[in-house]
């Protein structure tokens, strides 16, 4: 009996309408797929058209998409010290929420924010405070956020398993937050996943300070930094510093095959190079370790 696809995909844009991201996604042979629910380098939008959202909703072959989740825009920080560009982040946040519940997805990935200087305490308390609030102006919204690892760089949180539980221990409505882990973001914040051991250890680490049921998603990329260099930088799988060793065991791993893993590496219009980066993610599920 063959074995199941994997739940394997790519971020997708959803330029043209929502429900062309489930067209591109499907053309290059996703089972998963990430999509910005508005521009991710703007902090409002208008409201989604009813239409639109019915559309993706209800589109012919999404159910061959076995998860579908949204990543928020990259200009919230709710650490933000600035009063009115917390104030942006806050809006800006709740409103996509709103977005993503008439898509029906089921979270958005959510970078925690940088502290500006205030330091990282003062940062965190921040982003407790900014979730508590928005958790409490958007009641019965089933959308949850999932708190993205980073690499730290400049003042960035969440760098640390630490500080990615100090939220998750903090906030209120503690069951409306989940994770995502990105592999170039573990390797670029010191986490050194190259190894048959380093990888094992860090997920162990993992599962012991957040724990594996709160894992809603992984972004497979490799890193074109070096270990611990704070420094964001996407590379396509195998090509980069982290090597084979880190996918291969997210591939291999049962405790992963339910848990959405998609590519956020460079890529052209055609996506030429997701299909090169699945194929071979996909050939390391029955490679030997």
């Amino acid at each position: 009996m063959p074995k199941p696809a994997p739940l394997l995909g790519s971020h997708v844009s959803t330029s043209g309408g929502c429900a062309m991201s489930i067209e591109r996604a499907l053309s290059i042979g996703c089972t998963a797929m990430q999509i910005f629910v508005k521009n991710n380098m703007q902090w409002f939008a208008s409201p989604l058209p009813a239409s639109e959202a019915a559309a993706f909703r209800e589109h012919a072959r999404r159910a061959e998409l076995r998860s579908v989740f949204g990543h928020t825009g990259y200009l919230i920080n709710l650490a933000a010290t600035n009063p009115d560009f917390h104030a942006r982040s806050v809006r800006s946040l709740r409103e996509e929420l709103i977005r993503a519940a008439q898509l029906e997805l089921p979270f958005l990935v959510l970078h925690p924010g940088a502290h500006m200087g205030a330091g990282a305490e003062a940062g965190l308390a921040q982003v407790v405070s900014s979730l508590d609030r928005i958790f409490e102006e958007t009641p019965g919204n089933p959308v949850r956020i999932a708190l993205e690892v980073t690499a730290g760089q400049g003042s960035t949180l969440g760098r640390t398993f630490e500080e990615l539980a100090f939220i998750l221990d903090h906030v209120e409505q503690t069951e409306r937050l989940c994770v995502c882990l990105d592999t170039a973001h573990l390797f670029a914040g010191g986490h050194d996943i190259s190894t048959p051991a380093g990888v094992k250890r860090t997920f162990a680490s993992f599962d012991k300070l957040i724990g594996c049921d709160r894992l809603a998603a992984l972004h497979l990329n490799d890193s074109k930094t070096a270990l611990g260099s704070r420094v964001d930088r996407h590379e396509h799988i195998g090509k980069g510093r982290i090597g084979l060793e880190a996918f291969r065991f997210i591939m291999q791993q049962p405790r992963f095959r339910k848990i959405p893993k998609v590519l956020e590496t460079p890529k052209g219009k055609e996506m030429l190079e997701d299909v090169e980066n699945m194929a071979l993610l996909r050939g390391l599920m029955d490679a030997l370790s």
